[in-house]
């Protein structure tokens, strides 16, 4: 389990987050949705290890992330950051063999490029394999990066229906903003392939914007404002026009998805 323990931090007099305690579990796709500014990227890097808090503590599988070494962790964890960079003229299929990087001298070749090409399929963009990354459309680059980040932590010999038992090997998929600059169609496919990623037994943070995804695809929903949690559970008991309401400052309707029987909320 990747966990936050009474998280604090803050640039210079600013709190940004305020004793905020969060675990990703194996197995589960955990939402953080809320209003600009509360906090949710300053969370996501605090639990990838980026950024170091000024209070508390991020530990996976009960070890601080401090005390990882740098390979191994990133062997655990992948992030796609809001506006990955990248200028370099790579062809999109080296760009998602990067992924692979932590495991050089571990795995064999092909057993990347399997999981490279995997990767590729996962976010729909095998038929970009052979394009110059930075000729892509802003989507395009969006989605040759999640497949990146998928490329880190698939598990080998994984493909996409096979279960996986949740144990110490566990890993985690930390996700920011994955639907920036994404269609409709590519948003369900984004977030369904990091929910495939759950069926190995693995653990997916997504920070989104639109809380209706998150009622779609997540086990779990937390509500962040002003750097502090306000709601966290299953959508249905999160999803709600109060608790919407108030991190949002927006009147919604919340009512049941006709197909799916999930909350879905419209303004007011």
């Amino acid at each position: 389990m990747l966990a936050a323990s009474d998280l604090h931090f803050r640039y210079g007099s600013k709190s940004i987050l305020a004793g905020v305690s969060l675990s990703v579990r194996p197995g589960e796709v955990l939402a953080i949705i809320g209003p600009n500014g509360a906090g949710k990227s300053t969370l996501l890097h605090l639990l990838s290890g980026a950024t170091k808090p000024q209070d508390g503590d991020v530990s996976l599988d009960e070890r601080p992330l401090r005390q990882w070494r740098p390979a191994a962790l990133a062997r655990r964890r992948a992030v796609l950051p809001q506006a990955p960079l990248l200028s370099f003229p790579f062809r999109v299929l080296d760009v998602v063999m990067l992924g692979r990087s932590p495991y050089a001298g571990q795995v064999e070749r092909q057993e990347d490029l399997r999981i490279a090409a995997l990767a590729l399929r996962e976010a729909d963009v095998e038929h970009l394999a052979e394009r110059i990354y930075p000729t892509l459309s802003g989507g395009e680059r969006q989605r040759v990066q999640l497949a990146r980040v998928l490329a880190q932590v698939w598990p080998e010999g994984g493909e996409g229906g096979a279960k996986r038992p949740e144990g110490p090997d566990s890993r985690y998929l930390l996700l920011d903003e994955p639907t920036n600059n994404l269609d409709i169609a590519h948003q369900q496919t984004a977030l369904a392939a990091a929910r495939r990623l759950t069926d190995h037994g693995h653990g997916v943070l997504a920070v989104l914007h639109d809380p209706n995804l998150a009622a779609l695809h997540a086990d779990r929903i937390c509500i962040l404002q002003g750097g502090a949690i306000v709601a966290e559970g299953a959508p249905d008991a999160v999803i709600t026009e109060r608790n919407l309401e108030t991190a949002f400052g927006l009147r919604v309707t919340v009512m049941r998805h006709p197909a799916t029987g999930r909350a879905v909320m419209v303004p007011a």
